[in-house]
Order: structure tokens, then C-alpha cells, then sequence
């Protein structure tokens, strides 16, 4: 079995580097390659000649697409068929669709910055609900792309109602420690709510999952560059104004904000226009970063571990080191998302494997050293929610380095490398929506 899901996803990964297959159409290919295989080694063919039967039964790629533009008119398969001008239409369409969703976004933020009385007053209200003003449009642009029917798009909107619900009844003390909680942790669960109409609500699916997570490295790239490109033109903006004696920094005060939520938008556009332009960047970019951050904590690793500092970390450095784990993460992920499954085991797996080890030894120290603080001072929010979040972490980084081991041994694929990590995608969606629904109560909303 682990040799036919080897050779699955190699298959998998040749499929998906086609720049007209999207990822709800390798799933439906797949889905019938697997059917194939189930058929022929049903009748005596063993898996090795039912995966080699399936695959020529399944025909060349541009015949199956003719077929799939055929009967899913409006997808990506229909590029094969049709001619420039309607495929330059759809684009277009497309990013009209993305123009509209990304231009409501910045108007909502803009009514809510002036219901907040920004920027004459301090709006807490306006901090904890700034996630619930941009990624419901988010939301919507992939139900409209995915065309989701009516029941998938009402339960794409029930969780961010959900949210909007609880985070505004609680009677938050202004400026505590759990309403600031809420705020950093609301994000991360409406992003994985986002995941829903982006796989087209295939949730269980481990290949839609991993197109998540790829997709969300990929956004992170647009979007900095377009952050950075943002900076430099309201840079070169203030300097030719500044003669005119116009007020500048109110001027940035206001379009900043709505620039950014317009941003989030057209980043996923991009994604979905641009793909093979990332996938050329994904590569270079890991190759770059993961011996850079192996080294950096390998190192550090060895410091704390051996000089004992770790019971010296204030809630500061605490801190620090918690958004230095979840950037390993991301960047493991990243790099795993960029991988070709179906290669064999590489110096770039080891040098990934001595960040993650590192990563664990760190996470360990940290874990310590707020236990550590707990005993003496007893539980805050802000240490129930960080500790928690290293117990996530601990979790997800023992089971990334123990099946990156067993790969690089040879005793596992890659594939069951990538199924941890899409298995495990949702335990920081529940810890996320714990710190926002539970923590407050349970700490009187202080």
C-alpha cells in the first residue's frame, strides 16, 4: 500500500505542474485513477500492473480535459478548448469579480474606521473586529469562484456570523489582556474558516488541504510584495505633496488602512492567475531560508539547552520565541508544499530536519521555562494561551521530525509527511477559537 500511495503521488504531483488542472480537478482525475486501480486489482492484477492499466486507461491529459471542459463549462479545463479571445474574457471576468470583492473590503473598512471615530479616538471595538472586515469578502470571492451552491456558501457564512455574535457581546475590560487575545487570535480561525470555499468545501480531503496550505505561502509572498510596493508609493506620494502643504499623515492615516484589506483580495487573485510564477519562487525560496534558519536554531538550540538561560526568559523573549516557532512552521510547510512528493529523500530534507529538531529542542525550553512562570505566578491569559500554543506546536513538530526521520531512512513516504501535517491543520483552528470564546469568560474578560 505505502509503494501504491508513492506512486499516486507521483502521478499526483505530474497532474498538478499542468497549468490548466486546478486542485478540485486533480481530485476528481484522482478519484478516478483510484477507482481503476480498485477495479483491476478486484479481478486478480497486482497493484503494481493495476497502477500501470489505470493511468494508460485514463487516457493523455488533453483528452481528458476536452471532456472535463465539456461537462464543467467555465473552469480552468475549458482553456485547452477555447480560443485566446475567450480565454482573455475569463481572465478579465475574473478579475473584475476579484476588483469588486477587493474594492467592499476596503469601503467596509473605511465605514468602520468613521463608526470608530478614527483616528481622533482609540477604537478597541475596531481592533478586535478588523479580521471580520476584510475575510468575509475573502470568503465570498472563493464561493463565487468555486461556484459553491446555495447550501456550501450559508455554511461558509455561519462561522464568521458566529464570531461577529460572541466577540461583541463579551463585556471585554477595554484594553485587557483577553480582548487583545481575541484580536491576534480571531485571524488565524477565519482564515482556516476561509479554507472552506477555497477547497470547494472538500474539507476531508487530505490534496485540497495541502492546496491550502500552498496557497497560503503563496499569499504571504504576494501580499509583502504588494505591501512593499504600497509603502513605496505612499513614500513617493507624501514627498511630492509635502510642497503643497496638504496633510500628508492623514492622508496615509486613512488610505493605509483600506489598502491593506484591499490587498488581501487581489494577493488571492494573483495566487489564482499566477501560479506557475510562484511555483518558480517556492523552490528558490526554501532552498534560500531553511539552511538560514537550521543554522540560527540549531544554534540557539545548543545555547539554551546548555547554559540553562531558558529559566531566565522573561515574557518578552517568551514571545519572541513563540513567533520564531510558528515561522519554522510556516516554513517547513511552505517548503513541503514546494516538495515533489514523489522525489526521494534530499540534502534540503535533512537541513529541514535539523530546523524542525532545533525548533522542538527551543519548544521544549520555552515550555519549561512557562511552566516555570506558572508555579510562581499562577495562569494569566496571556500564559494559558501561550502555553497552550506550544503544546501545539510540541505536537506538530514531534510528529514532523519522528516521520521526517522514518522518510529520510526510507521507512515512510513523503506522502505520509503531508498527511500529518493536513491531518493536523485543524488542531490550530480549535486552539485559535478556544483562546477566542473560552479564555474571556474564563478569565472574567480581564
Amino acid at each position: 500500500m505505502e509503494e501504491l500511495e508513492s506512486k499516486i503521488a507521483e502521478w499526483r504531483s505530474f497532474v498538478r505542474h499542468d497549468s490548466t488542472v486546478d486542485g478540485l480537478d486533480v481530485e476528481e482525475l484522482e478519484d478516478h485513477l483510484r477507482s481503476q486501480i480498485a477495479d483491476l486489482t478486484a479481478v486478480g492484477l497486482a497493484t503494481d500492473e493495476a497502477f500501470l492499466v489505470a493511468v494508460k486507461r485514463l487516457g493523455r491529459l488533453d483528452e481528458l480535459s476536452r471532456a472535463f471542459a465539456h461537462e464543467h463549462g467555465g473552469r480552468l479545463w475549458r482553456q485547452l478548448v477555447t480560443s485566446d479571445r475567450g480565454e482573455q474574457r475569463e481572465t478579465d471576468s475574473r478579475w473584475l469579480e476579484a476588483l469588486v470583492f477587493a474594492v467592499a473590503a476596503a469601503l467596509t473598512v473605511q465605514v468602520a474606521l468613521l463608526a470608530a471615530g478614527f483616528p481622533g479616538k482609540e477604537s478597541w471595538w475596531l481592533l478586535r473586529n478588523a479580521s471580520l472586515l476584510v475575510l468575509p469578502f475573502l470568503a465570498g470571492y472563493f464561493a463565487r469562484q468555486r461556484r459553491l451552491c446555495l447550501r456550501r456558501s450559508l455554511l461558509t457564512a455561519v462561522p464568521f456570523v458566529i464570531a461577529a455574535v460572541v466577540i461583541n457581546i463579551y463585556p471585554y475590560v477595554e484594553g485587557g489582556s483577553t480582548e487583545l487575545l481575541v484580536a491576534a487570535h480571531l485571524p488565524v480561525v477565519l482564515w482556516l474558516v476561509v479554507a472552506y470555499p477555497y477547497m470547494g468545501g472538500g474539507v476531508r480531503s487530505h490534496e485540497r488541504r495541502m492546496d491550502f496550505i500552498r496557497f497560503t505561502g503563496e499569499w504571504f509572498i504576494y501580499y509583502v510584495l504588494i505591501a512593499l510596493g504600497g509603502g513605496v508609493l505612499l513614500a513617493l506620494t507624501a514627498l511630492i505633496l509635502e510642497p503643497t502643504g496638504a496633510d500628508v499623515e492623514r492622508i496615509v492615516e486613512w488610505v493605509l488602512p483600506s489598502g491593506a484589506a484591499g490587498a488581501v483580495i487581489v494577493a488571492a487573485w494573483l495566487v489564482e492567475s499566477k501560479q506557475r510564477v510562484v511555483e518558480n519562487m517556492a523552490p528558490v525560496l526554501t532552498m534560500l531560508f531553511t539552511p538560514l534558519f537550521a543554522v540560527m536554531l540549531a544554534g540557539a538550540a545548543v545555547v539554551y539547552a546548555v547554559t540553562g538561560l531558558g529559566g531566565a526568559f522573561d515574557r518578552e523573549l517568551l514571545g519572541v520565541f513563540d513567533a520564531l516557532l510558528v515561522v519554522v512552521l510556516g516554513l517547513v510547510l511552505y517548503g513541503m508544499s514546494a516538495r515533489d512528493p514523489s522525489a526521494s529523500s534530499s540534502w534540503m530534507d535533512r537541513i529541514q530536519l535539523v530546523a524542525v529538531a532545533s525548533a522542538l529542542v527551543l519548544d521544549v525550553v520555552v515550555l519549561g521555562a512557562m511552566i516555570a512562570r506558572v508555579g510562581d505566578l499562577g495562569f494569566t491569559p496571556n500564559r494559558t494561551a501561550a502555553l497552550g500554543l506550544n503544546l501545539v506546536l510540541l505536537v506538530n513538530l514531534a510528529g514532523t521530525a519522528w516521520l521526517s526521520i522514518r522518510f529520510i531512512t526510507g521507512h515512510r513516504t513523503f506522502h505520509r509527511l503531508e498527511r500529518w501535517q493536513t491531518t493536523y491543520m485543524p488542531a490550530f483552528a480549535l486552539w485559535a477559537a478556544t483562546v477566542v470564546v473560552i479564555l474571556p469568560p474564563l478569565f472574567a474578560f480581564a
